[in-house]
């Protein structure tokens, strides 16, 4: 289990996270949600040890992520950070083959190989491996870099907003491939999401935040309430329940007097 107590973030001078507290449960799928600027990328990236600060606060199953060494920790947890623009003419394989460098350092293997394929088919790509990067449009990117992480195959993944510019086919597809993850290869997810539909039809658990604190965290029923929803976006909110999962409307509406 991820834990974070009292975890405090500073940027130029810019409290950017307050006494964050916060309980990430094993191999489910938790959803950081929150209005822009909230703080959610900076709780992500971390717990992935990808910023400074005192890393004494986030624990990895009781151990102090700041006491665990590199190579140890990049097979623990997978990071995909919201900005994945590659300057590299690469194939999508060699692309995927990138996560298996805490694994081999550079040199890979059958096994190596075999999680390349596992990864690519996993998310139904495996037809674009030998197709170039710059040849694909935004979603088929995402989607690699997706496969690149599962590809790592570490029991803990970081995503940082991975539905960004996804069109709602793309954007299922994901979602979709996480919960299996969760389900079926019983993974820890931890992602960035803005799209609330999404947070509350294919999570676990959710947290909350609002000005660099935890406004709220639980179950999906606890969280997606209209008058929680309401004042953690100050925005009006309906709740609508569905066989799937529960509808939030938010269209045409206005700002919460």
């Amino acid at each position: 289990m991820i834990t974070v107590t009292n975890l405090s973030y500073s940027y130029q001078n810019t409290r950017v996270l307050k006494n964050i507290n916060a309980c990430f449960p094993e191999q489910q799928l938790t959803s950081l949600i929150g209005p822009n600027g909230a703080g959610k990328s900076t709780l992500l990236m971390s717990i992935g040890r990808l910023l400074g600060g005192d890393k004494k606060c986030i624990t990895l199953n009781h151990r102090p992520i700041s006491e665990i060494p590199t190579k140890e920790l990049a097979l623990k947890i997978a990071t995909l950070r919201q900005t994945t623009n590659i300057d590299l003419r690469i194939t999508v394989r060699e692309l995927v083959a990138f996560g298996r460098f805490p694994h081999n350092r550079g040199k890979l293997t059958t096994l190596d190989n075999e999680a390349i394929d596992h990864a690519l088919a996993f998310l139904s790509i495996s037809q674009l491996e030998n197709t170039f990067i710059d040849e694909l449009s935004g979603g088929q990117r995402q989607l690699c870099f997706l496969a690149m992480t599962i590809a790592q195959q570490t029991p803990y993944l970081l995503l940082d907003e991975p539905l960004n510019n996804l069109d709602m086919k793309h954007a299922s597809h994901i979602m979709n491939a996480l919960r299996r993850l969760c389900d079926e290869q019983k993974r820890t997810i931890i992602l960035v999401v803005h799209d609330i539909n999404f947070a509350a039809n294919y999570s676990d658990h959710l947290v909350a935040l609002k000005k660099g604190s935890v406004h709220s965290s639980g179950t999906v029923e606890q969280v997606v309430t209209q008058k929680n929803l309401q004042d953690l976006y100050e925005f009006n909110i309906e709740i609508m329940p569905s066989s799937q999962g529960p509808i939030c409307n938010y269209f045409h509406s206005t700002g919460v007097a």
